[in-house]
């Protein structure tokens, strides 16, 4: 009724100085091959700063990963270069934080009240002739 739907993209950007952060990204990402990146994302999310590897493979049995192939997933490397690449792509658009968000193209930095999103995101739509949901007005 009002259009396309919103797509949320995830990107990694484990920070430098963070040094846990680029195995957990690379686990939720294992855990993203078996069907389980947002289960396992929550997870971390609710669990900071607890993200050292003991903890990540607690979190991948606890969500009822298939723990060889999440194991091998982690400890493989193979998820580096798209974790790279994400932060490559996040420094040319000039996000160097986190978390950043985009709202088609426009760029939020930081963490935000529901309100900043809202205004972003009608804003958009009012700019792309799409009806604002009566829910989403006022507020």
């Amino acid at each position: 009724m009002y259009g396309d739907k919103v797509r949320i993209v995830w990107k990694n950007q484990p920070l430098d100085f963070h040094k846990d952060a680029p195995l957990a990204h690379e686990a939720a990402l294992a855990a993203g091959e078996q069907g389980k990146f947002w289960e396992f994302h929550d997870k971390l999310f609710q669990n900071q700063p607890k993200i050292q590897r003991d903890f990540l493979i607690q979190y991948a049995r606890e969500i009822g990963l298939d723990m060889k192939r999440f194991e091998t997933g982690l400890t493989s490397g193979k998820f580096k270069p798209a974790i790279e690449a994400d932060r490559q792509e996040a420094a040319a658009l000039g996000n160097s934080g986190t978390p950043g968000f985009f709202i088609n193209g426009r760029f939020l930095s930081g963490a935000k009240p529901f309100a900043e999103f809202a205004q972003a995101i009608n804003a958009e739509l009012t700019r792309l002739k799409i009806p604002i949901p009566p829910e989403a007005q006022g507020g």
